[in-house]
């Protein structure tokens, strides 16, 4: 497949770039129903996609990256999938980095479709990145990373996770000389694919993978084992991590703490005085004061 890729950066140096300005804040952007502001409309898809894109739109100047969350759009059908392109191209637009929250993850031409369909030049839901489950094998990635390489974007890994049930798997001991959990197989698993998408100006790799907040612990020795993948990490916020958790695998640079982003969802995108206000105004400011707050507290975090 031709790409239309011209001088793009590579998604690492994009993305640290973005951080270095603005710091590591993650906007996730899920659509709970239950939340919804009245006064987008009735909870629905086009309620979501005028939200979505209101909150992309609070985002620039404060945050570099948002990360949609696929399902809570695909849960409505053809009408869903069109809100999520309509955020995800209004983010671009915007010049925000866009990880789509998918979680694919199968074999063969199926792996190509998903990825052509979301990081390939000619996608109608364009993205930077996408989450892929790798547990059906390094294989399934393969097609991801192809394409990332073509285009200069980049492939989120899930590693280790931040739900509780991340211990049935993830954190399983393997038998082996060392007899390490599953997730550090899987960073070791990835070291040739960490190389491919390394950004020439960071240092930092786009094939990135996810490491809780919850597990601080684990996110340490994760990093330890993969390297240069940037992280994108879940739980802080209303998951319950702080700050300086979520950055328990990053590592030290003349700025501070780097190493990827630390997403937070509904405690910046659905803070209480957002939820219930009816003016378009104050809704706005309460979005500002969650993200300029979060993102304080996390650049105060990287610098401590």
């Amino acid at each position: 497949v031709a790409s239309n890729r011209i001088n793009t950066p590579e998604l690492a140096d994009r993305l640290i770039a973005g951080v270095r300005d603005k710091g590591p804040l993650c906007v996730g952007v899920d659509p709970h129903a239950a939340m919804m502001p009245a006064l987008f409309g009735s909870a629905g898809p086009e309620a979501a996609a005028k939200w979505g894109v209101a909150l992309v739109e609070r985002c620039v100047g404060r945050a570099a990256v948002v990360k949609p969350q696929a399902g809570l759009f695909e849960r409505w059908g053809a009408r869903g999938m069109a809100a999520l392109e309509q955020v995800c191209q209004a983010a671009t637009r915007a010049g925000l980095i866009v990880i789509l929250d998918a979680k694919r993850g199968d074999i063969g031409s199926t792996a190509e479709g998903y990825a052509e369909g979301y990081l390939g030049a000619s996608s109608s839901c364009p993205c930077d990145a996408i989450t892929v489950n790798p547990y059906m094998g390094v294989d399934t990635i393969e097609p991801f990373v192809a394409v990332a390489e073509r285009e200069g974007k980049g492939v989120v890994v899930l590693a280790r996770t931040s739900n509780p049930g991340s211990k049935d798997f993830q954190q399983q001991l393997i038998a082996g000389p060392q007899g390490e959990p599953l997730y550090l197989h899987v960073a070791r698993a990835l070291a040739p694919m960490v190389a491919r998408l390394r950004g020439p100006e960071t240092g930092w790799s786009g094939l990135m993978m996810v490491a809780g907040a919850t597990g601080p612990a684990e996110a340490a020795r994760l990093r330890a084992t993969s390297g240069d993948a940037l992280f994108l990490v879940p739980g802080y916020g209303a998951q319950g991590a702080g700050a300086r958790e979520s950055m328990a695998g990053f590592v030290q640079r003349p700025g501070g703490l780097e190493g990827g982003v630390v997403n937070a969802s509904r405690s910046v995108a659905m803070p209480d005085g957002a939820t219930g206000a009816t003016a378009l105004k104050d809704w706005e400011r309460a979005i500002d004061l969650a993200i300029s707050a979060a993102q304080a507290e996390l650049v105060e975090a990287s610098r401590s």
